[in-house]
This record gives structure tokens, sequence and C-alpha cells, in this order.
């Protein structure tokens, strides 16, 4: 009788982990990109125009980094910002 409870609690802890795993999977890169709006196009212009320093229209890795804090908190409040952690190890 124990083992059976503790059986079927264990596997309840399993099952349940792995629905949650399942919502965490990121989207895959094939998925729609979602639409901006007018305001978060005109400041994502204003961003790309201002640290821009090799004017081909899109802001490369160095480019990012030299975002200011008060842009990337505009950026942030307007929807186009990203909140990333810490890089995992490969």
């Amino acid at each position: 009788m124990k083992k059976t409870l503790i059986l079927s609690l264990l596997s309840a802890v399993v099952l349940t982990g792995s629905l949650y795993a399942e919502d965490a999977k990121p989207a895959p890169k094939d998925a729609p990109k979602r639409e901006l709006t007018a305001e978060q196009k005109k400041l994502r212009q204003e961003i790309v125009a201002k640290y821009d320093t090799n004017k081909d229209g899109k802001l490369d890795k160095d480019e990012r980094a030299a975002i200011s804090d008060e842009d990337k908190k505009r950026m942030e409040k307007g929807g186009i910002g990203r909140k990333r952690g810490p890089k995992k190890a490969e």
C-alpha cells in the first residue's frame, strides 16, 4: 500500500514538472514576429539613428552595448526593450 502511494505521488510530481518545462520553451525561430505600434517604430528609429555608428540601419553588438541606461529604460517602457538575464554557459 505504501509503495503504491509513494509511486503515485512520485509520478504526479514528475508529470507536473514536465508540464511546467513544456511552458518554458522559447518560441520557435520561424514564429512570426509581433508587429510594432507606430510609437514603438518611432522610438526604435530614434535609438537606431542615435547609436548606429556605421550607418547600416541596424545595431550590432558593440552599438547595442553603447546604449545608455536612460535609453534602455525608454525602450523597456515603450515595449521594445529586452530584459535578459546572465548568459548561460554552453
